[in-house]
């Protein structure tokens, strides 16, 4: 199990590393191509999902794999489903229902990594 919730942080990290270097480096015009939801909001606020998504993808390896305060990983995992379930209700609201799919997997896997941390398999 230990490896598993390793092999899931490291495609989390992946995964929202990439997603928050996108939304903190890219100018608005560009993201809203891609994310119809930005939008909606102030760029501000866009670029602040993205560095809370690239510190969550940092603190998903780095103390765990340093054993320098490794309770920051499942905190990281936590703050993920946080986001994830914000970012369910944005799309919920704007009826994307796809999207709602997609990021009800990335709680569910980010949860898992919290329990798994917290729990039986902590550091």
């Amino acid at each position: 199990m230990n490896v598993f919730l390793w092999i899931l942080q490291a495609v989390l990290a992946a995964m929202f590393g990439m997603a928050g270097v996108m939304k903190s480096a890219q100018t608005m015009d560009k993201l809203a191509e891609k994310l119809a939801w930005v939008k909606d909001f102030s760029p501000a606020t866009v670029r602040f999902i993205g560095v809370v998504e690239f510190a969550a993808a940092v603190g998903l390896i780095l103390p765990a794999a340093t054993g320098i305060a490794p309770v920051l990983t499942p905190l990281a995992a936590t703050g993920l489903v946080i986001t994830m379930l914000l970012a369910a209700m944005t799309h919920a609201r704007r009826k994307e229902p796809q999207a709602i799919a997609f990021n009800a997997v990335l709680l569910i896997l980010a949860a898992l990594v919290a329990w798994g941390r917290f729990g039986p398999y902590a550091f």
